[in-house]
């Protein structure tokens, strides 16, 4: 019983590993198997210890086998190496990506004050910032940043670059029915000139979806658990697919990029998956080549994954790659200093 369910567990983790290659469009089953990766590795841990207690050598080496495949995985999400130093030698630039909630909707500025002094104090030359508002109260948080960020490009309604840089041009690409969007801006860094992504795809879905049922119950309408379950499933399955689509046109625009291009933001989705392999593309993961520790970006609802991210183009060269546990969203800000010494004027 035991071996059938240790052959079940490493083909459904390799089911997973290559799930990212599958549009969810096309085969929801492999594409999903992604999101339980974590699970399978766990489980796959556990039967090694099991034939390792019972000394069953040879078996012991299917589960060795199919935790080795799963390292690259793991590096994803957790990097055991120290936090590299940052001496201030190296010449580069500081990016931040940040979904920031509207700022909790406040109606006093003291939320984006206290982002703002947070990018100031890190030292942050482009801050991109997702589901972005831009009246706090009775001030323009434009007007705030500007001091900090003289220079500004703004997306489709709550998305917005700031640059310490000057902008040279931008584009926006506002996705089909739907609020979440992206654009791009060439900055303009002492002669040397980069495309900078700044990218919101499609959400989940499932913690609107509970609450409309939650309001639905308080009002007295019955709902069937089952019936429940398989609209939720339902409305993260098109969240998913929603979101393949947009990681592909995003795709097809950096694959065109005549710059060297730092693609960040909100994507939604796992390490791993079709929509984080698709935006990786030829592109280089930070965390993976200079982060440090476990890496989770969403922090809403006791969830804690990764979901935000930071690439960059190979001519650039990563320093640091961190994240701030900030209160201010259900989202932590995601910083990167990247080395420009080695791209070309």
């Amino acid at each position: 019983m035991f071996l059938i369910v240790q052959i079940t567990v490493s083909i459904y983790t390799f089911v997973g590993l290559f799930g990212g290659d599958s549009n969810p469009a096309h085969s929801t089953a492999s594409a999903m198997t992604v999101y339980v990766l974590p699970l399978l590795i766990i489980s796959n841990a556990v039967l090694l210890i099991y034939w390792l207690i019972l000394r069953k050598w040879y078996w012991a080496a299917i589960p060795i086998v199919t935790l080795l495949c799963c390292i690259p995985y793991c590096g994803t999400l957790v990097q055991l190496r120290s936090l590299p130093e940052d001496n201030g030698e190296q010449a580069g630039i500081t990016i931040a990506t940040y979904n920031v909630a509207m700022f909790g909707r406040e109606i006093n500025g003291f939320i984006s004050q206290d982002i703002l002094t947070e990018m100031k104090n890190q030292h942050v030359d482009v801050l991109c910032l997702q589901e972005y508002m831009e009246t706090s109260g009775n001030k323009k948080n434009s007007e705030s940043y500007k001091e900090y960020f003289p220079y500004m490009s703004k997306g489709k309604d709550d998305m917005v670059i700031f640059s310490r840089y000057p902008i040279v041009e931008s584009k926006n690409f506002p996705f089909e029915m739907t609020n979440n969007s992206a654009h791009w801006a060439v900055i303009d860094i002492n002669g040397i000139r980069l495309r900078v992504y700044n990218v919101h795809l499609e959400t989940t879905g499932i913690n609107r979806t509970l609450h409309v049922a939650s309001k639905a119950l308080a009002t007295g309408i019955d709902i069937d658990n089952n019936r429940l379950v398989k609209y939720v499933f339902g409305n993260y399955m098109l969240g998913m697919i929603a979101r393949s689509g947009q990681a592909n046109q995003m795709a097809m625009d950096i694959r065109s990029s005549n710059y060297p291009v730092i693609v960040c933001g909100d994507f939604n989705d796992v390490p791993y998956s079709y929509v984080y392999n698709t935006m990786l593309g030829n592109l280089i993961d930070g965390f993976k080549e200079c982060g440090s520790g476990w890496m989770y970006t969403f922090r809403g609802g006791r969830k804690s994954v990764r979901i935000d991210y930071i690439f960059h183009d190979k001519s650039l060269k990563g320093i640091q790659y961190y994240k701030r546990d900030l209160s201010y969203s259900d989202h932590n800000p995601v910083f990167m200093k990247l080395g420009l010494d080695e791209q070309e004027d």
